[in-house]
C-alpha cells in the first residue's frame, strides 16, 4: 500500500465516527490554537519593543533632573536644581565616545495656523536632537549653528501638526503662532508613532532651545540656562553601563553632591526600561506555552485511547488483512497514520481558532500580531509529532496481533 491508500483508509475510518473522532481532536484543536496565540503574542510583543526602542533613539543614555526633599517629602521630578547649558557642554567634552548631546526642555501651548489651532507640545533642542533621536526630517532643513546662536524664530514639526493645521499640504516656509510669537516653518519629522507611554511623538513642535526657553517655556530663577533632560546618544559598541557611570560621576561633581548623598539628578537607559517591560509578556507566553503543552498532552492521550480502542473494534478486520497478504508493518502503517492524520485534521482547525483567536486579543489590547508562515508550520508539526508518539503504542498493538487469533474475534 502506498501512503496515498493509508491517508485514505484513516480518511474512512474517522469519517464513520464523526462525532467520536471531533470530541478527540479537541485537546489537539486547543493546543495547537495556544501555540499559534502564544508565538503570536512573543513575536508581536518584540516586534513593538525594537520598533519603541528605534523611535526613541539607538545607543541612548537620558539625563533627567531630580526631585527636591523637604522633611522627607518628594517635591517630584525636576524640582531641585534643573539641568543647564553647561551641563550639556561638559557631557560633550568629558565623556568619551559621545556622538551628539542635546537638551529638551518640554511646554505644552496652542499652535495657531490661519484660522486653526491646536495644543501640542513644545520642545525646545539643541542642533543635534535629531541625531540624537535618529529622527530623519523628511522635508526642509535642520537647525543651524546660526538659529541656535540668535535664538531663532524657526520650527521643525511632527506628522501631526501636519495633519491638524495643514490639512496635509506642504508646511515649510509657513508662519506659526506660539503664543502670540511668529515662528517659520523651516523642517518636517518623519512619523515616528506613539512613544512607550502612549502619547503621540508626532505631535510636537522643535524650536530652537533659547528661544522656547525665552518665549514659550520662560525661564527657571534658580537655572536662567536650563535645558530640560539631556540626551546622550553614544557610538555603536559602546558600554552604556560604564557611559551612565561617567556621566553620574561627572554630575555629582558638577553638583557638588557629598559622598553617600542622594542624587538629585537620574541617568536612564530607555532601552533597558522598554525590554524589562516584557518580562510580563514573557510570563505571559510561558503561561500559554504551558497550556498549549499541557492541551497537546491531553489531546495526544485521547488520540491514544480511541486508537486503542479503534484496534480492539478492528481486530477481526486487521486478521482479514494480515490472512490476505498484509505485513506487519502494513497494519502497524495503517494505525498510525491514521492517528496523526486525526491530529492534523484537528492541527488545521486549532489553526483557524488560533489566528482568529490572535487577531481577537491584538484588537482588544491595542497590542501588534504577528503570524507567520513558519508559526503555522510549527503548530502543525506539533500536531503531526503528537499523532506520531502517542499513536505508535495502538499501531504497534495492532501490528503484533496473532493473525488465527484475531480473526476468531467477535
Amino acid at each position: 500500500m502506498t501512503v496515498l491508500d493509508f491517508i485514505r483508509v484513516a480518511l474512512a475510518a474517522i469519517l464513520a465516527n464523526k462525532l467520536l473522532s471531533a470530541l478527540t481532536t479537541l485537546g489537539i484543536v486547543i493546543g495547537v490554537a495556544a501555540v499559534i496565540v502564544m508565538v503570536a503574542i512573543g513575536l508581536g510583543a518584540r516586534s513593538e519593543v525594537d520598533r519603541q526602542i528605534n523611535s526613541l533613539g539607538s545607543n541612548m543614555l537620558v539625563v533627567f533632573p531630580g526631585s527636591s526633599r523637604i522633611g522627607g517629602r518628594s517635591g517630584g521630578a525636576g524640582t531641585d536644581l534643573p539641568l543647564g547649558e553647561s551641563d550639556v557642554e561638559a557631557i560633550r567634552a568629558k565623556i568619551a565616545s559621545v556622538v551628539a548631546v542635546s537638551g529638551q526642555l518640554n511646554g505644552s501651548a496652542p499652535v495657531v495656523f490661519g484660522n486653526r489651532n491646536w495644543t501640542s507640545t513644545i520642545s525646545g533642542v539643541h542642533q543635534d536632537y535629531a541625531t540624537v533621536r535618529d529622527w530623519t526630517i523628511v522635508s526642509g532643513r535642520d537647525f543651524g549653528a546660526a538659529d541656535m546662536r540668535t535664538s531663532g524664530r524657526v520650527a521643525i514639526i511632527g506628522q501631526t501638526i501636519v495633519k491638524q493645521l495643514f490639512d496635509g499640504s506642504d508646511p515649510i516656509g509657513q508662519v506659526l503662532r506660539i503664543k502670540n510669537t511668529p515662528f517659520q516653518v523651516i523642517g518636517l519629522l518623519e512619523t515616528k508613532g506613539q512613544s512607550t507611554m502612549g502619547r503621540d511623538q508626532d505631535d510636537i513642535v522643535l524650536l530652537p532651545i533659547a528661544a522656547a526657553r525665552g518665549k514659550i517655556v520662560g525661564r527657571s530663577q534658580v537655572q536662567t540656562e536650563q535645558v530640560g533632560q539631556i540626551n546622550v546618544k553614544f557610538e555603536d559598541g559602546t558600554d552604556l553601563t560604564s557611559a551612565q557611570v561617567e556621566i553620574e560621576q561627572l554630575l555629582r561633581q558638577r553638583r557638588r553632591i557629598a559622598v553617600g548623598a542622594e542624587d538629585n539628578f537620574s541617568v536612564r537607559n530607555i532601552a533597558e526600561f522598554l525590554k524589562a517591560r516584557t518580562a510580563a509578556l514573557t510570563t505571559l507566553g510561558w503561561l500559554l506555552a504551558a497550556t498549549s503543552a499541557i492541551a497537546l498532552v491531553v489531546g495526544g492521550i485521547g488520540i491514544m485511547n480511541i486508537m486503542l480502542v479503534s484496534v480492539t473494534e478492528r481486530t477481526r478486520e486487521i486478521g482479514l488483512r494480515m490472512a490476505v497478504g498484509a505485513r506487519r508493518h502494513d497494519i502497524m502503517m495503517q494505525f498510525l497514520v491514521e492517528a496523526v492524520t486525526l491530529c492534523v485534521l484537528g492541527g488545521l482547525i486549532g489553526v483557524v481558532l488560533g489566528v482568529g483567536s490572535a487577531y481577537a486579543m491584538g484588537a482588544a489590547a491595542n497590542w501588534p500580531i504577528l503570524i507567520s508562515p513558519e508559526t503555522i508550520l510549527l503548530a502543525l508539526a506539533a500536531a503531526a509529532g503528537t499523532g506520531v508518539f502517542f499513536g505508535f503504542f495502538p499501531a504497534r498493538r495492532a501490528a503484533h496481533l496473532n493473525p488465527i487469533d484475531a480473526l476468531r474475534s467477535e
